[in-house]
């Protein structure tokens, strides 16, 4: 039985009834408010006549892009022009029916555009205002121009990633954008937390999430390393092992993992040899532990060793693709992957990564064409194509 089975045919979506503002392009917003959109809130992505960067990114089908898909399902696409009257009043009456707004503009154009915090503020006091940006809203660095490989080489992480290679002197390029996904869901644990607070206070607040300082939260042991000096084990403690076909990831981080090691390969006399005994003598002499193992491992197949090792209770995994890991029957069995639609067919997309038993956590089924819902929008607030703002209310008033 899977968790949400336990309140099969009561499942609610948890974030319904609240109306989410979608300024943000790119990964990182588009990811906090693709959560936002999955937990049951109506998210209003606000794009240019030219639509959102990531329309154009591959794999494409018909024009239309998958990746924007992934990042954008289960929103409306409402064109506005935010450098025009009309289309900063739009924003307004929006926000005034607004719970949240997602932006991440570089610090300064929001207010340029005259819709800033403070005076969105003026028009709706419970808005729960989120910007995200490179460095954070103010200080010396604010205003610098960012995207994730920029910040994945500021806060040091690709630099402790280097540490990691022996040999090796020129830093790798990380195409996988770890910033921009990790800013994203920080973003999104802080609206929550807002909502949250909003029950007791009656308000929203500012919320102002740095990249920089995001990115940094995934150098736990490093960002220790950097203040104290740690000598570095001989061979990296968690790397690849070669196997006769390929290599396998073993972790040993417990006493039990390496006791259960040791008899795998046959080595239970090192369970007591003093290199390895104890956590900081097998550290120093990691080298010659994971030598030994490879003795071992490079006799066996990829699969021969992850069954012995999974006999033994010593994590362990193959070196697989993504497309490999997509095939895993586990995330079958966790209906981890959704089918949606665009106008260029059909694709999937990931679900959330956590389940409740008393909500529904899955995606949205359809991805907006560009301005799909401009017109019912502008009807809604009062704005028809042929209704002039009214006097007193134009974005010159704010």
């Amino acid at each position: 039985m899977q968790l949400s089975d336990k309140h099969e045919g009561t499942l609610t979506k948890v974030m319904a009834g609240l109306r989410v503002l979608d300024f943000s392009t790119t990964i990182a917003g588009p990811h906090c408010t693709r959560m936002l959109a999955d937990m049951g809130a109506e998210v209003i992505k606000i794009e240019t006549d030219g639509g959102e960067t990531m329309r154009t990114r591959p794999p494409l089908r018909k024009g239309c892009s998958t990746v924007f898909g992934q990042l954008n399902v289960g929103k409306k696409s409402v064109v506005l022009d935010l450098k025009s009257e009309d289309g900063r009043e739009a924003v307004r009456r929006l926000a005034a029916t607004a719970d949240i707004l997602v932006e991440n503009f570089r610090p300064g154009v929001m207010h340029r555009l005259r819709l800033d915090y403070d005076r969105l503020y003026q028009v709706n006091p419970r808005l729960i205002y989120c910007s995200i940006s490179g460095y954070g809203q103010t200080g010396p660095s604010a205003e610098l121009p960012a995207y994730a490989p920029v910040i994945h080489a500021a806060s040091g992480y690709d630099m402790a990633h280097l540490a990691y290679q022996p040999g090796r002197s020129r830093p790798d390029y990380c195409g996988i954008y770890h910033a921009d996904i990790v800013t994203g869901t920080y973003g999104f644990g802080a609206i929550a937390s807002a909502l949250y607070q909003r029950t007791a206070t009656g308000l929203g607040q500012h919320i102002d999430v740095s990249m920089l300082e995001s990115m940094l939260t995934l150098t736990v042991i490093e960002l220790q390393n950097a203040q104290f000096a740690v000598k570095p084990p001989p061979r990296p403690m968690f790397g690849p092992t070669e196997t006769g076909n390929g290599y396998v990831m073993i972790t040993v981080a417990s006493e039990k993992t390496f006791q259960g090691l040791m008899g795998v390969i046959g080595r239970p006399e090192w369970i007591s040899d003093p290199r390895f005994a104890t956590y900081a003598a097998r550290r120093e002499n990691w080298a010659d532990l994971m030598d030994g193992v490879e003795v071992w491992s490079r006799q066996l197949t990829t699969d021969a060793c992850l069954l012995a090792l999974g006999a033994a209770g010593v994590p362990a995994s193959a070196y697989r693709t993504v497309s490999e890991a997509l095939a895993d029957p586990q995330l079958a069995h966790r209906q981890a992957l959704s089918e949606v639609q665009d106008e260029g067919g059909s694709f999937r997309v990931l679900n959330l990564p956590f389940r409740m038993s008393g909500a529904d956590t899955t995606s949205g089924k359809t991805v907006a064409a560009l301005g799909e819902h401009t017109d019912a929008l502008r009807e809604e607030l009062g704005l028809a194509d042929d209704a002039p703002i009214p006097p007193g209310k134009t974005a010159a008033t704010y």
